[in-house]
């Protein structure tokens, strides 16, 4: 993956690696390179992950994230420091490649349904990598469950992976899914209770009964 952050390995990262997040952001938005490049090393590969499930093409990825850090880095005057910065990146990454993928074909009518249940797999945090750190030992090293549920994964729905991402792999909140997604917080829970059903479903027919994802 070419990195942004490379560009700057050669700036004083003692001066901007202790700053909080925010912090970070107004030393940016005052015109502090270096604090942009550490947003930067910070953040660059959640949102790529985020996008790379996205849209499933990884050069297509970098391309899309890098366009996503460009905006990032000219919005950041109007960033709120009572948010979350992860949570202001990713909705940024998340609109540039939603507005790629509409580009490509057009936009699927979401399913509205009231929440199901919101028993979320307790398990899936642990197993579900980053897909940037793929490949051959990093598979075998997870584990033959990780590698199904891997695949699972790959093959939700759309709007169902970006959500499970967000919870499962960054770690976000329902109300921030719904804020970086833009969904209603009632449409997020439902995602995540039907992405469950179906992974969970997935698994079994690979051999993989619930218990696999601590259900």
């Amino acid at each position: 993956m070419r990195s942004i952050a490379a560009a700057g390995a050669g700036y004083d990262r003692p001066t901007v690696d202790s700053l909080s997040d925010a912090e970070l952001a107004r030393a940016a938005a005052a015109g502090s390179e270096d604090a942009f490049r550490e947003i930067v090393g910070r953040f660059e590969r959640p949102v790529f992950g985020l996008v790379l499930r996205m849209v499933r093409d990884r050069p297509t990825a970098e391309d899309l994230v890098q366009e996503a850090f460009v905006k990032a880095y000219r919005g950041l005057g109007g960033y709120d420091p009572a948010r979350k910065l992860s949570s202001w990146l990713f909705k940024i990454a998340h609109n540039t490649a939603v507005d790629h993928l509409r580009r490509r074909q057009p936009e699927t009518v979401p399913l509205e349904a009231p929440p199901g249940a919101e028993d979320d797999a307790p398990g899936l945090d642990r197993v579900l990598a980053d897909p940037a750190t793929r490949g051959p030992e990093v598979a075998a090293a997870r584990g033959e469950l990780a590698a199904a549920l891997e695949a699972a994964v790959a093959g939700l729905r759309p709007e169902y992976r970006e959500v499970v991402v967000l919870r499962f792999a960054e770690g976000l909140s329902y109300e921030e899914i719904a804020e970086v997604a833009g969904l209603p917080l009632g449409t997020v829970k439902t995602y995540l209770h039907r992405a469950r059903k179906e992974l969970v479903a997935a698994l079994g027919a690979r051999g993989w009964g619930a218990e696999g994802l601590g259900g």
